[in-house]
């Protein structure tokens, strides 16, 4: 099964992109033969920037996004809303790639579940 999460939220101030990657986690768990892939867009895009610091016992948006990478999950990063927001490549984690509208069009349309955060 292939599913698609589109994430359009900041990493931080509302819970929105906390809770799509929680559930992305745990169907990894539930199914690991799974393809899920994670389409940052808009000012969810920041989630993936490298050297975040958070609080003690606060979610850190980078940490999540590693382990779904290890994880055999696809992590993708709208390019032109990285451009809007400043990041360059070299701000990006280990393993996650700059993306297009046409990679997530393609993406949608070979999805079997599209869920949009």
């Amino acid at each position: 099964m292939k599913i698609l999460f589109v994430l359009n939220d900041p990493p931080y101030g509302t819970e929105r992109c906390y809770n799509a990657l929680r559930l992305a986690h745990a169907l990894k768990k539930k199914e690991p033969a799974a393809e899920v892939t994670v389409f940052l867009m808009a000012d969810s895009v920041i989630a993936a920037r490298k050297g975040q610091k958070t609080p003690d016992g606060y979610y850190n948006m980078e940490r999540m996004l590693k382990r779904l990478v290890v994880g055999n999950g696809s992590v993708l990063l709208c390019g032109n809303c990285m451009d809007a927001r400043g990041m360059i490549d070299e701000d990006m984690l280990d393993g996650v790639r700059r993306s297009t509208m046409d990679e997530l069009a393609t993406t949608t349309l070979t999805a079997d579940k599209v869920m949009v955060f």
